[in-house]
């Protein structure tokens, strides 16, 4: 019996599906240090994999530069790490016309500070072959910048439809979470993992694993009971940390149908965020929102109609614009008639004089020939006269 060969059961996105997902830059702004280096890096990892993970960055670049070739690439959105004199600042922009959300980092860690802390590290470039879910907590405030902060993050990452999604592309979790008490968000970065509930420790170890040495243990159930004594807080899961597989899922043993104790390990970077200002075009324009700076109603009049003047301006160029481009383009359709009129012309005039040109050389040719023929008619006059 031949060997079973496997088959592909999920289906390719087509070229529209692609077009729709959302791509970033993740970059740095001037000098930023070693350490914002190694950040930059890590906030890579977190969006890949549509994400520039090799992007390098030069001094002489400008965000012009950057935006002209975010269209061609289908990127959306700007990652921007930049450091002042007094803090670390990050700007999160939507490609080409804004809005921008500007951040101070109040603290970071980066990845290899969270994996230290953890006693079995575990990293796998599996779970960056897809994007992280995306979890929201406490956005829920008044205010407008929350509303628009809850918006520009979502559309950083992909959508998902829960009746198709694959949890084989489930493998990570990003967690936003406003904390009501400092006013800040705290970023977190998680794998997901499942492991068998409702047994103990020894038993997860031998269905997850190869079998266990047992050369010290006079029966199999010295061990497992031991191991079960020892580790009593691990044999019972909570309720709420259960599921039901859906789907089969990556790792050993995870069949449909089975119970499963959901994990989460960090995978890092940590970030502590303040969101400073919100602006509506890209990295400039209007200030929808300040945290420190405050205007009254007669200042905020007074920019809306600065802001409209400007508007009104600009389409007034644009008018102007566009009926210049009709003019002059008018003006070469008639340039165009005129000289192919005069060509026209020239090439009759052309034609008509070397018609003439053919009709005399014909004339010249025929008196030539009329002239050859009577010179051999009086030649041979002349013979016939010597031969009598």
């Amino acid at each position: 019996m031949g060997r079973k060969r496997k088959t592909r059961t999920h289906v390719k996105p087509t070229d529209e599906d692609l077009n729709k997902i959302p791509r970033s830059f993740v970059m740095r702004s001037g000098s930023v240090g070693r350490s914002l280096t190694t950040l930059v890096r890590d906030v890579r990892r977190i969006m890949e994999p549509y994400t520039a993970t090799n992007l390098r960055e030069r001094r002489t670049n400008r965000l012009k530069d950057f935006v002209m070739v975010a269209g061609q690439l289908g990127i959306t959105h700007f990652l921007i790490f930049s450091r002042t004199e007094a803090n670390v600042n990050l700007r999160i922009a939507r490609v080409p016309r804004g809005p921008t959300l500007t951040f101070r980092v109040a603290e970071y860690a980066l990845a290899k500070d969270c994996l230290a802390l953890q006693k079995q590290p575990k990293t796998s470039s599996a779970k960056h072959e897809s994007s992280p879910l995306l979890v929201l907590n406490n956005f829920k405030q008044e205010g407008k910048q929350f509303k628009v902060m809850t918006a520009m993050l979502q559309n950083m990452f992909p959508s998902i439809d829960v009746q198709t999604v694959q949890l084989s592309q489930t493998r990570r979790v990003l967690l936003f979470n406003y904390n009501e008490d400092t006013g800040m968000i705290d970023l977190r970065h998680y794998a997901i993992g499942v492991k068998a509930t409702g047994i103990s420790k020894s038993i997860k170890r031998i269905i997850n694993t190869d079998v266990p040495d047992l050369s010290n243990y006079d029966d199999i159930s010295d061990y497992v009971l031991k191991e079960a004594i020892v580790s009593e807080s691990d044999v019972e899961d909570g309720p709420d940390s259960v599921v039901t597989l859906a789907q089969n899922y990556p790792g050993r043993n995870n069949r449909k149908n089975d119970q499963r104790a959901v994990r989460l390990q960090e995978l890092g970077p940590r970030l502590t965020l303040d969101l400073i200002k919100v602006e509506n075009g890209l990295c400039g324009g209007e200030v929808l929102y300040h945290k420190y700076v405050r205007k009254s109603k007669q200042e905020i009049l007074e920019n809306e109609r600065k802001r409209q003047k400007i508007k009104e301006d600009k389409a007034q160029r644009k008018l102007a614009q566009d009926a210049n481009v009709e003019r002059k383009q008018k003006e070469k359709e008639e340039h165009k008639l005129r000289t192919g009129k005069r060509k026209h012309d020239d090439d009759a005039d052309e034609e008509n004089e070397k018609e003439d040109n053919e009709g005399y050389e014909e004339d010249v040719v025929d008196d030539n020939a009329e002239l050859s023929l009577g010179e051999d008619d009086e030649g041979s006059e002349d013979e016939d006269g010597d031969d009598e």
